[in-house]
């Protein structure tokens, strides 16, 4: 028994709770994908591991998996959270009060700056590669290019429903635009052929391409 003379020891702190239902560690999450964006960038898929991404980041390999579970599942969220950064969410919000070929603009300069970029040129050529598997360009494809398109299909479905455009097939419109966008200029960068544009032919070029685009789908009694 205690003798209740003598003082109680203090108190323990409470002991935090541990296993699945923790709360991730949100600044060591964006350390790993910003670690995992620059070394895929550097290295190729194939050359990075786990444990340099976790070296990279200053966490262990055992945080990496507990954040990501797989290699795979972080290339994809690397390749999401740089497209949410370029093209965010907000660029594709319809607004009725907007003009349209602003918002338009907006979205292709964006676009085309994303698609320019050293780090998208060096990604994009890695899926281009024999050696790549196609299972990993699949992930690419739907992280990347397929989540622009959607959201862009679903920008011009609101804006046909406004009477502001008339397109029976939203979603290839939006493939149009951007093949539009993208131009020859970046199959020549792919290439390495030339470097990325100046701001002002890229802003030059982006507005060519819309005009060009509204010219084929606004309704023929609207000026």
């Amino acid at each position: 028994m205690t003798d209740p003379s003598l003082p109680l020891p203090p108190d323990k702190p409470a002991t935090k709770a541990s296993g699945p239902g923790r709360p991730k560690d949100l600044g060591k999450r964006a350390a790993i994908l910003g670690a995992a964006k620059a070394l895929f960038v550097e290295q190729g898929y194939n050359g990075v591991s786990m444990d340099s991404i976790a070296a990279q980041a200053g966490v262990s390999k055992l945080t990496v998996y507990s954040h990501f579970g797989d290699k795979e599942t972080l290339f994809t969220e690397a390749v999401q959270a740089t497209c949410a950064e370029m093209l965010p969410d907000a660029l594709f919000v319809t607004d009725a009060k907007a003009p349209l070929r602003d918002q338009l603009e907006g979205i292709g300069l964006a676009f085309f700056s994303m698609i320019t970029s050293a780090e998208a040129v060096a990604v994009q050529r890695v899926m281009m590669a024999p050696d790549t598997d196609d299972r990993l360009r699949e992930m690419f494809w739907v992280a990347g290019p397929q989540r622009t398109t959607e959201a862009l299909a679903e920008l011009l479905r609101a804006r046909v429903a406004c009477g502001e455009l008339e397109i029976d097939d939203c979603q290839t419109a939006a493939l149009q635009l951007m093949t539009l966008i993208k131009g020859e200029l970046h199959t020549h960068m792919m290439c390495g052929l030339r470097p990325a544009p100046a701001d002002c032919d890229a802003d030059a070029h982006v507005r060519a391409s819309v005009a060009f685009f509204l010219r084929a789908y606004t309704p023929r009694s609207r000026p």
